[in-house]
């Protein structure tokens, strides 16, 4: 990881260049979760939302886009953020002859990157208005008057009521975690949908503030969320979704689930996004 763009001074590319990608292995982090080899114990994807995202068509004029990247969960690698927004950044003076050509590029410059297929979508500015902005569904735990003094993840937090099944989703804009390399707050809002022993709420939104100090990429905090609500709370179905606010003009929104799951384009975004 010593080579990773994020944290440092960096020269911004003035020509195209998709070795500026850099991909970091999932497999380190699901190795401290106890999760190896291509089983995983979920399914779900990486949605990034790019909002920097410019190139020139075939008269030297610019064209401004909004972008949206599906990373499946198991892809091999996710895809550091500065190094993407470098790339985004080296297509500003690339010219393209339409948005298909531009949206393919992408598409097979991250699916290198990410070993794996990634879906692109890009639309103009002046096509902006399929994006709706929305708060999540659900109970807000936000309310809860609460004691709090573990700001480190805890599982052992967690408390459910055997024997009370309910199907419900809870959430929470209070959510936050740490870059590990910067150590830059990343914000977010955190959805938990399940059917199963009932959790108690207050426990759930203790153990979700414990992540407040932890350092962790987005992604690897949804996965360690979604692992420590299946292993100690035993749901017959779970989803977990943080939707992690934008730094650099992008923003990521991991989703983790027990059951089969589809994203629709444009995905809703949440008020802060």
């Amino acid at each position: 990881m010593s080579e990773i763009p994020l944290g440092r001074a960096t020269q911004y590319p003035t020509a195209y260049n998709p070795e500026l990608l850099f991909s970091i292995p999932r497999s380190e982090n699901r190795g401290r979760m106890g999760i190896t080899g291509t089983q995983l114990p979920f399914r779900g994807y990486d949605l990034w939302r790019a909002y920097e995202i410019s190139w020139l068509n075939g008269n030297g004029k610019p064209i401004v886009a909004t972008g949206e990247f599906i990373v499946p969960a198991s892809s091999p690698n996710i895809v550091e953020s500065k190094s993407l927004k470098l790339y985004l950044n080296s297509l500003n003076q690339t010219r393209y002859e339409s948005l298909e050509q531009a949206r393919a590029t992408i598409s097979e410059d991250l699916s290198q990157a990410a070993g794996s297929k990634v879906v692109v979508q890009l639309a103009p500015i002046a096509h902006s208005e399929g994006f709706v902005i929305c708060t999540p569904e659900g109970v807000c735990l936000d309310a809860l008057d609460v004691m709090i003094d573990r700001y480190t993840p805890n599982p052992d937090l967690l408390r459910v009521t055997a024997g009370k099944i309910v199907e419900e989703t809870l959430y929470t804009d209070l959510f936050r975690s740490n870059c590990p390399v910067t150590a830059q707050p990343d914000w977010g809002t955190a959805v938990i949908q399940y059917k199963g022993s009932a959790i108690d709420h207050q426990s759930l939104l203790r153990y979700l503030v414990s992540f407040r100090e932890h350092e962790g990429f987005h992604e690897d905090c949804t996965e360690q969320v979604f692992c420590d609500l299946q292993r100690h709370c035993d749901p017959e179905s779970l989803s977990v979704m943080i939707h992690f606010l934008r730094r650099g003009g992008l923003e990521i929104n991991p989703v983790r689930s027990l059951d089969p799951i589809q994203v629709d384009f444009p995905a809703n975004r949440f008020i802060r996004q």
